[in-house]
Protein backbone atom coordinates (compact mmCIF):
# COMPACT_ATOMS: atom_id res chain seq x y z
CA UNK A 1 0.00 0.00 0.00
CA UNK A 2 1.37 3.44 -0.69
CA UNK A 3 0.20 6.95 -0.63
CA UNK A 4 -2.59 6.55 -3.55
CA UNK A 5 -4.37 4.91 -0.86
CA UNK A 6 -4.19 8.41 1.10
CA UNK A 7 -6.51 11.65 0.28
CA UNK A 8 -5.56 14.69 1.38
CA UNK A 9 -8.41 17.45 1.78
CA UNK A 10 -9.06 20.60 3.06
CA UNK A 11 -12.51 19.65 4.10
CA UNK A 12 -14.67 16.35 4.83
CA UNK A 13 -17.24 17.40 2.53
CA UNK A 14 -14.82 16.55 -0.78
CA UNK A 15 -15.47 12.50 -0.57
CA UNK A 16 -16.50 11.02 -3.05
CA UNK A 17 -17.22 7.75 -5.11
CA UNK A 18 -13.47 6.92 -5.08
CA UNK A 19 -12.84 7.55 -1.61
CA UNK A 20 -14.28 4.35 -0.35
CA UNK A 21 -11.83 1.94 1.22
CA UNK A 22 -9.59 4.42 1.47
CA UNK A 23 -8.14 6.81 4.57
CA UNK A 24 -8.31 10.64 4.44
CA UNK A 25 -6.79 13.64 6.06
CA UNK A 26 -9.31 15.88 5.93
CA UNK A 27 -9.21 19.46 7.58
CA UNK A 28 -12.32 20.06 9.25
CA UNK A 29 -12.74 19.66 12.37
CA UNK A 30 -13.48 16.42 14.48
CA UNK A 31 -17.58 16.89 15.17
CA UNK A 32 -19.68 14.22 14.50
CA UNK A 33 -20.78 15.31 11.34
CA UNK A 34 -17.15 15.40 9.67
CA UNK A 35 -16.92 11.55 11.47
CA UNK A 36 -20.20 10.48 9.84
CA UNK A 37 -19.40 12.32 5.89
CA UNK A 38 -16.31 9.98 6.77
CA UNK A 39 -18.29 6.70 7.68
CA UNK A 40 -20.84 7.69 4.52
CA UNK A 41 -17.96 7.41 2.41
CA UNK A 42 -16.67 3.99 3.32
CA UNK A 43 -13.05 5.20 4.73
CA UNK A 44 -10.93 2.62 6.17
CA UNK A 45 -9.50 5.33 8.54
CA UNK A 46 -9.87 9.34 8.79
CA UNK A 47 -7.70 12.04 10.57
CA UNK A 48 -9.76 15.25 11.65
CA UNK A 49 -8.37 18.56 13.45
CA UNK A 50 -9.24 18.43 16.90
CA UNK A 51 -10.27 22.03 16.75
CA UNK A 52 -8.45 23.15 20.22
CA UNK A 53 -10.99 20.08 21.25
CA UNK A 54 -12.97 22.51 23.20
CA UNK A 55 -16.49 22.77 25.14
CA UNK A 56 -17.79 19.19 25.74
CA UNK A 57 -15.25 18.12 23.89
CA UNK A 58 -17.09 18.91 20.67
CA UNK A 59 -13.63 19.28 18.50
CA UNK A 60 -12.67 15.47 19.16
CA UNK A 61 -16.48 13.89 19.12
CA UNK A 62 -16.47 11.89 16.82
CA UNK A 63 -14.26 9.63 17.55
CA UNK A 64 -16.58 7.00 19.47
CA UNK A 65 -18.66 7.37 16.82
CA UNK A 66 -16.70 6.28 14.16
CA UNK A 67 -15.43 2.84 16.47
CA UNK A 68 -18.98 2.41 15.98
CA UNK A 69 -18.63 1.42 12.06
CA UNK A 70 -15.13 0.30 12.63
CA UNK A 71 -13.28 3.42 10.85
CA UNK A 72 -10.23 4.16 11.93
CA UNK A 73 -10.03 8.15 13.59
CA UNK A 74 -7.46 9.97 14.97
CA UNK A 75 -7.00 13.89 16.02
CA UNK A 76 -4.57 16.56 14.58
CA UNK A 77 -3.32 18.25 17.46
CA UNK A 78 -4.41 22.58 16.40
CA UNK A 79 -1.11 23.91 17.73
CA UNK A 80 0.64 21.46 15.57
CA UNK A 81 -1.26 22.28 11.66
CA UNK A 82 -3.68 24.60 10.43
CA UNK A 83 -7.61 23.73 10.52
CA UNK A 84 -8.76 23.95 7.09
CA UNK A 85 -5.75 23.01 4.93
CA UNK A 86 -4.88 19.44 4.28
CA UNK A 87 -1.72 20.00 3.02
CA UNK A 88 -0.92 21.72 6.36
CA UNK A 89 -2.23 18.90 7.89
CA UNK A 90 -0.15 16.12 6.46
CA UNK A 91 3.37 17.96 6.69
CA UNK A 92 3.39 19.32 9.91
CA UNK A 93 0.52 17.75 11.71
CA UNK A 94 1.09 15.57 15.10
CA UNK A 95 -2.20 13.44 16.43
CA UNK A 96 -3.44 14.49 19.97
CA UNK A 97 -5.99 11.93 20.00
CA UNK A 98 -7.26 8.55 18.23
CA UNK A 99 -10.17 6.00 18.78
CA UNK A 100 -9.80 2.65 20.29
CA UNK A 101 -9.92 1.25 16.08
CA UNK A 102 -7.28 3.20 15.19
CA UNK A 103 -5.22 2.52 18.37
CA UNK A 104 -5.46 -1.38 17.53
CA UNK A 105 -3.46 -0.93 14.05
CA UNK A 106 -0.94 0.92 15.86
CA UNK A 107 -2.07 4.97 15.49
CA UNK A 108 -1.00 6.70 18.72
CA UNK A 109 -1.04 10.42 20.00
CA UNK A 110 2.58 11.97 19.50
CA UNK A 111 2.80 10.46 15.34
CA UNK A 112 3.01 12.70 12.71
CA UNK A 113 -0.26 12.78 10.75
CA UNK A 114 1.65 10.61 7.85
CA UNK A 115 2.65 7.85 10.07
CA UNK A 116 -0.67 7.55 11.42
CA UNK A 117 -2.47 7.90 8.33
CA UNK A 118 0.00 4.92 7.12
CA UNK A 119 -1.19 2.41 9.97
CA UNK A 120 -4.84 3.13 8.97
CA UNK A 121 -4.10 0.90 5.70
CA UNK A 122 -4.55 -1.85 8.35
CA UNK A 123 -7.40 -1.01 9.66
CA UNK A 124 -10.65 -3.34 8.77
CA UNK A 125 -12.83 -0.90 7.16
CA UNK A 126 -16.30 0.55 7.34
CA UNK A 127 -18.61 -1.83 8.50
CA UNK A 128 -22.80 -1.06 8.76
CA UNK A 129 -24.58 2.03 7.33
CA UNK A 130 -24.47 5.03 9.51
CA UNK A 131 -28.28 6.22 9.82
CA UNK A 132 -28.61 9.91 8.04
CA UNK A 133 -27.68 13.07 9.48
CA UNK A 134 -28.22 16.31 8.22
CA UNK A 135 -26.78 19.96 9.69
CA UNK A 136 -29.15 22.35 11.00
CA UNK A 137 -30.22 25.56 9.67
CA UNK A 138 -32.98 27.00 11.99
CA UNK A 139 -34.39 31.05 12.38
CA UNK A 140 -33.33 32.15 15.76
CA UNK A 141 -34.83 35.50 15.03
CA UNK A 142 -37.29 36.96 12.86
CA UNK A 143 -38.62 40.63 14.83
CA UNK A 144 -40.34 43.18 12.86
CA UNK A 145 -37.63 46.41 12.10
CA UNK A 146 -34.80 44.40 13.45
CA UNK A 147 -31.89 42.01 10.91
CA UNK A 148 -33.18 38.51 11.03
CA UNK A 149 -30.84 36.38 12.64
CA UNK A 150 -30.26 32.32 11.25
CA UNK A 151 -28.29 29.97 13.16
CA UNK A 152 -26.40 27.52 10.77
CA UNK A 153 -24.15 24.14 11.79
CA UNK A 154 -22.06 24.87 8.66
CA UNK A 155 -20.76 27.90 6.78
CA UNK A 156 -22.21 25.75 3.40
CA UNK A 157 -25.91 26.74 4.14
CA UNK A 158 -25.45 30.20 4.34
CA UNK A 159 -27.61 30.72 0.90
CA UNK A 160 -28.86 33.71 -1.12
CA UNK A 161 -31.61 34.60 1.08
CA UNK A 162 -29.09 35.46 3.68
CA UNK A 163 -28.38 38.71 2.27
CA UNK A 164 -28.86 41.51 4.84
CA UNK A 165 -29.24 39.11 7.87
CA UNK A 166 -27.00 37.62 10.83
CA UNK A 167 -26.02 34.33 10.50
CA UNK A 168 -24.26 32.67 13.27
CA UNK A 169 -22.59 29.54 12.24
CA UNK A 170 -20.56 26.83 13.99
CA UNK A 171 -17.73 26.40 11.32
CA UNK A 172 -14.39 27.27 11.71
CA UNK A 173 -12.88 30.89 11.26
CA UNK A 174 -10.45 29.94 8.63
CA UNK A 175 -10.45 30.57 4.80
CA UNK A 176 -10.28 27.03 3.12
CA UNK A 177 -6.40 26.54 1.25
CA UNK A 178 -8.02 25.96 -1.76
CA UNK A 179 -11.02 28.50 -1.52
CA UNK A 180 -9.24 31.51 0.55
CA UNK A 181 -12.36 34.02 0.39
CA UNK A 182 -16.15 34.13 1.39
CA UNK A 183 -16.73 33.29 -2.09
CA UNK A 184 -19.94 33.94 -3.84
CA UNK A 185 -21.98 33.67 -0.78
CA UNK A 186 -24.40 37.30 -0.16
CA UNK A 187 -23.30 39.87 1.57
CA UNK A 188 -24.84 39.59 5.24
CA UNK A 189 -24.80 41.83 7.70
CA UNK A 190 -22.40 39.90 10.43
CA UNK A 191 -21.51 36.20 10.45
CA UNK A 192 -20.03 34.17 13.78
CA UNK A 193 -17.83 31.10 13.68
CA UNK A 194 -16.09 28.88 16.17
CA UNK A 195 -12.61 30.12 16.42
CA UNK A 196 -11.46 25.90 16.64
CA UNK A 197 -8.56 27.25 19.19
CA UNK A 198 -7.45 30.08 16.51
CA UNK A 199 -5.44 33.09 17.54
CA UNK A 200 -5.71 34.67 14.33
CA UNK A 201 -9.15 33.15 12.28
CA UNK A 202 -8.55 34.04 8.82
CA UNK A 203 -12.00 34.29 7.96
CA UNK A 204 -11.80 37.70 9.53
CA UNK A 205 -10.22 39.86 8.00
CA UNK A 206 -11.38 38.56 4.62
CA UNK A 207 -14.96 39.77 5.70
CA UNK A 208 -13.76 43.19 6.41
CA UNK A 209 -13.04 43.35 2.39
CA UNK A 210 -16.87 43.22 2.07
CA UNK A 211 -17.94 45.34 4.31
CA UNK A 212 -19.02 42.13 6.64
CA UNK A 213 -19.09 42.39 10.47
CA UNK A 214 -17.46 38.85 11.42
CA UNK A 215 -16.42 37.15 15.17
CA UNK A 216 -15.38 34.23 16.48
CA UNK A 217 -16.66 32.77 19.60
CA UNK A 218 -14.31 30.72 21.63
CA UNK A 219 -13.86 26.92 21.47
CA UNK A 220 -14.14 26.70 25.02
CA UNK A 221 -17.50 28.55 25.46
CA UNK A 222 -19.26 26.90 22.47
CA UNK A 223 -19.49 23.37 20.57
CA UNK A 224 -18.17 23.74 17.41
CA UNK A 225 -20.50 22.18 15.21
CA UNK A 226 -23.61 23.80 16.63
CA UNK A 227 -25.08 26.96 15.50
CA UNK A 228 -27.26 26.73 19.24
CA UNK A 229 -24.48 26.40 21.14
CA UNK A 230 -22.63 29.54 19.79
CA UNK A 231 -25.85 31.59 20.18
CA UNK A 232 -26.38 30.37 23.18
CA UNK A 233 -23.24 29.89 25.38
CA UNK A 234 -20.70 31.49 22.97
CA UNK A 235 -18.14 34.01 23.97
CA UNK A 236 -16.77 36.14 21.35
CA UNK A 237 -13.10 35.53 21.59
CA UNK A 238 -12.10 37.84 18.36
CA UNK A 239 -13.67 40.37 15.86
CA UNK A 240 -12.67 42.36 12.72
CA UNK A 241 -12.71 45.97 11.91
CA UNK A 242 -16.34 46.23 10.80
CA UNK A 243 -17.75 44.46 13.69
CA UNK A 244 -15.55 46.66 15.87
CA UNK A 245 -16.68 49.62 14.46
CA UNK A 246 -20.11 48.61 14.92
CA UNK A 247 -19.40 48.22 18.59
CA UNK A 248 -18.47 44.38 19.03
CA UNK A 249 -15.65 43.87 20.92
CA UNK A 250 -14.17 40.35 22.57
CA UNK A 251 -15.53 39.00 25.70
CA UNK A 252 -19.24 40.15 24.76
CA UNK A 253 -21.34 36.96 24.55
CA UNK A 254 -22.89 35.87 21.32
CA UNK A 255 -25.91 37.35 21.72
CA UNK A 256 -24.48 40.70 22.65
CA UNK A 257 -22.80 40.91 19.54
CA UNK A 258 -26.43 40.17 17.44
CA UNK A 259 -27.60 43.14 19.75
CA UNK A 260 -24.95 45.59 18.59
CA UNK A 261 -25.45 44.71 14.65
CA UNK A 262 -29.36 45.33 15.15
CA UNK A 263 -28.67 48.82 16.60
CA UNK A 264 -26.99 50.47 13.62
CA UNK A 265 -29.60 49.06 11.03
CA UNK A 266 -33.11 48.43 10.77
CA UNK A 267 -34.55 47.00 7.71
Amino acid sequence: MNDSKILILDSATKFNADSYGRVAVAASHGAIYAGYLGARAGLRGIILHDAGIGRDAAGINSLPYLDNFTVAGAMVNQKSARIGDGRSMATTGLISHVNATARAVGCAPGQSTMECAHAMLLAPGQSGSPPAQEEARFLIRDTPGLPSVIGCDSVSLVGPSDAGLIVITASHGELLRESPSWGNRPDVLGAVFNDAGSDFPTRLPNLDTRGIAGATVSAESARIGEARSSYEDGIISHVNNTARAAGAAPGMTCRAFVEALSTITTI
